[in-house]
């Protein structure tokens, strides 16, 4: 580690156990609600009711709380209602009675919105699950090592809901040297899913049988204009991918790059040096070819070895801050030297969090590839 690793530590373990805090708060309120609405009975007039405390510990219980809990909650508050009146002495049964009904009357209710709220929790739940599945099938974890690489990739769905993200990623090996791709389809759900999965299969195919990297990106091209076609709505006729797309010579320590309107990938130096290989002519994102048409053109680095490539989608440089400004991976990566490809992937993940506050609201892929240096 160098010196440019010293970062702030991490707020997550404070930011977790503040979260267990407040749930716990949460869960107890109901009966704190109960036996508030006790010592305002005994201690305060008649004219002051607390039945409202009362008759809102059952609705508080049934989102936080199983059905039994808040069925729980319901009758220990019709019970609290009656021991209040009891200990009061109030003469005749109206007030008491009153305030029983309307106390069973806000448990019914309670009850159905519990059944209600983990129903749609399980149908949720459910589809986060599918959206996952769905997620593993198509965008599969590349091999720890190929061609003499050492790779490592990750996916990160945000929270914010359980639609499919079309961030992709993908490494081939083939005989013109290890390529891979790494992009951004606009849009969520079950349209993006097809566009990622047309754009992972037309590159696996290309990349074996294409001799060059800008026959790779035409392919890419044709494949998504044909996808095009098929979609229906807006997508047929809006949609397209950014990304970017590298080939690395087996026996050569260089890099060519062709970048599709997609964030410029990093090149991280052993010694802590950071480039931005920023495209000199970048190109527009595939499936906008009808917009315009010139040939792509493959711009070389140099690729030392030691040095660690890193790839990202637009979930990592659109990430923001409580004052709305974007996280920029270049500045936070520069002068730090991480052992491996997983470190680096690690340390952005990480920085990402802190940044936006555990509250990112795209979805972010992430592949880093490293050279290995002689004495590896």
């Amino acid at each position: 580690m160098g010196p440019g690793d010293a970062r702030p530590p991490s707020t997550g373990p404070v930011e977790s156990r503040r979260s267990s805090y407040v749930r716990a708060l949460l869960r107890a309120l109901p009966a704190l609600l109960i036996l508030l609405g006790v010592c305002c009975g005994r201690l305060t007039p008649s004219v002051f009711p607390a039945v409202p405390l009362f008759t809102a510990a059952p609705l508080v219980a049934a989102p936080l709380h199983s059905l039994r809990g808040t069925v729980v909650t319901g009758a220990a508050a019709l019970a609290a209602v009656l021991a209040v009146h009891l200990g009061l002495a109030v003469p005749g049964p109206s007030g008491e009675v009153t305030e029983a009904v309307t106390t069973a009357a806000a448990a019914v209710p309670a009850v159905l919105i519990n059944v209600l709220v983990r129903r749609n929790d399980a149908r949720l739940a459910s589809a986060r699950r599918i959206a996952e599945a769905a997620q593993r099938a198509v965008l599969p974890e590349p091999a720890a090592r190929i061609g003499g690489l050492l790779i490592a990739a990750r996916y990160d769905a945000a929270q914010a809901d359980a639609s499919i993200g079309g961030d992709l990623y993908a490494v081939q090996d083939s005989p013109h040297g290890v390529r891979l791709v790494v992009g951004d389809v606009r849009g969520k759900g079950t349209g993006a899913v097809a566009a990622v999965a047309v754009v992972i299969g037309a590159f696996r195919e290309a990349a074996e049988q294409e001799a060059s990297l800008e026959a790779v990106a035409q392919r890419l091209e044709r494949a998504l204009s044909r996808e095009g076609v098929r979609r229906e709505g807006p997508d047929a006729h809006e949609g397209f991918t950014t990304a970017v797309l590298a080939e690395i010579p087996h026996e050569e320590g260089a890099v060519r790059i062709v970048n599709r309107g997609h964030p410029a990938p990093l090149l991280l130096l052993p010694d802590g040096t950071l480039r931005e290989l920023e495209a000199r002519e970048p190109g527009l994102p595939l499936g906008m070819g009808d917009l315009a048409l010139w040939p792509d053109r493959a711009e070389e680095w140099d690729f030392p070895p030691g040095s660690t490539l890193f790839f990202y989608t637009d979930g990592v440089s659109e990430a923001r801050d409580a004052r709305g400004e974007f996280y920029d991976p270049a500045d936070r990566l520069a002068g730090r030297v991480l052992p491996t490809p997983g470190a680096v992937l690690a340390a952005v993940t990480e920085d990402v969090a802190r940044h936006t506050g555990g509250q990112a609201t795209d979805d972010m892929a992430l592949l880093a590839v490293r050279r290995r240096s002689e004495r590896s």
